[in-house]
């Protein structure tokens, strides 16, 4: 690979995005629901997240931070998670805000779907504006790769810029990029629509090395013409390969682009693979089976465990099979972040099964 990911550095990975806190009562719909747990995520601190507490790997998040009740909770989370933080603080008024997100999703079961809603009003991360951290700094005693994503470059128009201005300081301070466009049409929608979002994406993507994103993330996130994804076979490769050349002419720097691939057959039993375009190479993981316990988290399961492939030194294939197996794992634990350890990921990757390990 022409990719030259730095050997050493104080930080393997640096993510920037919003953190947020999931509400979860199971399989019980809010409607009906009774009690709830609390998970911590963000697409971005998922990753760092899971290099972190199931790779080992020196990981940290920028992001918004609000010193109340909530803020301490994820905070502890962070920490617990093994997660370096980099925070701009807020001062909450006790009424309004400025809040840390929060997000509904049950879990829901057989035929029943699960369903996801938000609540982002005066989130502290959508503040969030160029200059308010110092990347100089932060990437002076050196970070080997930086990521970013989608959904925090929708919330408002500055978060975008904060994307763009830690990007080009990245690129300077010698760190690979990644972006995870992780299109969400409600998210979009309320600030200007696919339009502003194809606008927005191709000024970021113009200082990204690697992309994660499907089909769907690459038409209405880059505005790339594609066939209807909704007709074909999810677990089809082929639309997503075909589409990688009018990627490249608009983004020839870019030089990964990886994606899963998952067809849900019901709530709770999904097939399962992912796929990787490496500088003009195509790559696929196996098929697997999955009986999954709670979905969300595992395209992030997915890309932490392609990461740490490339990280690491090891092939394409292997990369791609790597972060296969922890987001096929990470479906089987409740929350967005990861529970397996890494032992558990290799064997699974390399063919394991579900047999008791005595």
């Amino acid at each position: 690979m022409s990719l030259t990911i730095r050997k050493d550095a104080a930080l393997d990975f640096l993510s920037l995005g919003a953190l947020v806190h999931r509400l979860d009562p199971g399989i019980i719909p809010f409607r009906k629901a009774t009690e709830c747990l609390i998970h911590v995520s963000g697409g971005e601190f998922n990753c760092a997240a899971n290099l972190a507490n199931c790779f080992g790997m020196k990981t940290g998040v920028a992001s918004a931070m609000v010193d109340y009740p909530i803020g301490d909770l994820i905070a502890e989370r962070v920490r617990a998670m093994g997660v370096q933080p980099f925070y701009k603080h807020f001062k909450h008024d006790g009424v309004q805000g400025p809040n840390m997100a929060t997000v509904y999703s049950d879990r829901g079961f057989g035929v029943r779907a699960p369903v996801v809603f938000y609540n982002r009003s005066n989130e502290a991360a959508a503040q969030l504006k160029p200059g308010d951290f110092d990347w100089k700094s932060i990437f002076s005693a050196g970070v080997r790769w930086f990521h970013s994503g989608g959904i925090f470059a929708a919330l408002s128009p500055t978060t975008a810029e904060v994307i763009v201005e830690a990007m080009q300081a990245a690129k300077a301070a010698g760190a690979v990029t990644s972006f995870d466009l992780n299109y969400r049409a409600k998210l979009w929608s309320i600030s200007g629509g696919e339009s502003r979002a194809v606008e927005v994406l191709d000024r970021i993507v113009r200082n990204v090395d690697i992309l994660v994103g499907n089909e769907e993330d690459l038409q209405k996130g880059l505005g790339i013409p594609g066939q209807d994804v909704t007709k074909t076979s999810k677990l089809d490769p082929s639309a997503f390969f075909a589409m990688i050349g009018q990627v490249t002419r608009k983004h020839p720097h870019v030089k990964v682009v990886a994606t899963t691939l998952r067809e849900v057959h019901s709530t709770n039993r999904h097939s399962w693979s992912a796929v990787a375009w490496v500088e003009g190479k195509t790559y696929s993981a196996p098929t697997a089976e999955l009986e999954v316990y709670d979905r969300v988290g595992g395209g992030d399961g997915f890309a932490s465990g392609f990461f740490c492939g490339l990280l690491t030194g090891e092939s394409p294939e292997d990369s791609v099979r790597l972060g296969w197996a922890h987001g096929a794992l990470l479906t089987t634990f409740p929350g967005d972040t990861t529970m397996a350890t890494v032992d558990q990921v290799r064997a699974f990757a390399k063919g394991g099964s579900a047999r008791i390990q005595r």
